[in-house]
């Protein structure tokens, strides 16, 4: 399977207007493309991690009224669905694409994993490469650099992981836009599996 990579016209369906346009614009030009990188990373993470992880590409089923912002494929080991589940992503915005380890505000085990994280974050802070990025929020395109963050910043994102229901850590890779474009196929699968190798150490304190 080839993956041919991403254009700036799969961007550029972020910028259309109305929700059945943006979704027609996605499904023909960016959903084929996620379905690609989930035949090839679930048996890579599979190995990776050490369980059997599956795809789980974004179908924004649920939506009545506003376009998506931005669409992945998510990786769990689970076939039934990822949400729940410490899991990895490959997405856009219309600004970048995003590798992410991913703990959302579904998950039950949050509080487990927050602990964790906290007892870790020395090992964390070496494991983790300085241009990696970190979030509070899936929902929000905007992340922090790991050598802007400080041991202050990750306790805090940690803690709150443990205490507020709606708390989220994500962790990975940020690549803008116009440096994706300019990436063969070949070239984003090698960062994309790069960027996963660094995130497995987080993927086991679960």
């Amino acid at each position: 399977m080839h993956f041919p990579g991403f254009t700036d016209q799969d961007f550029q369906v972020f910028s259309i207007e109305g929700l059945d346009e943006r979704m027609m614009a996605l499904k023909t030009l960016v959903r084929p493309k996620l379905e690609l990188l989930g035949k090839t990373f679930a048996p890579d993470l599979s190995t990776l991690t050490g369980d059997e992880m599956f795809e789980h590409v974004a179908k924004h089923a649920r939506r009545t009224k506003n376009p998506p912002s931005d669409t992945w494929v998510a990786f769990s080991n689970s076939k039934r669905g990822y949400k729940m589940l410490p899991h990895f992503q490959i997405g856009l915005w219309g600004t970048h694409l995003f590798i992410w380890y991913a703990v959302i505000y579904e998950a039950p085990k949050k509080k487990e994993i927050g602990q964790k994280l906290e007892q870790h974050l020395a090992e964390i802070q070496k494991q983790i490469p300085s241009h990696f990025v970190w979030s509070g929020d899936h929902m929000k395109p905007d992340a922090t650099k790991m050598e802007t963050i400080g041991t202050e910043g990750l306790q805090q994102l940690f803690i709150r992981l443990q205490t507020v229901k709606k708390a989220e850590v994500l962790c990975g890779r940020h690549i803008p836009r116009t440096e994706v474009i300019k990436m063969n196929g070949e070239d984003l699968i090698n960062a994309i599996h790069e960027t996963f190798v660094h995130l497995i150490p987080l993927y086991h304190l679960q």
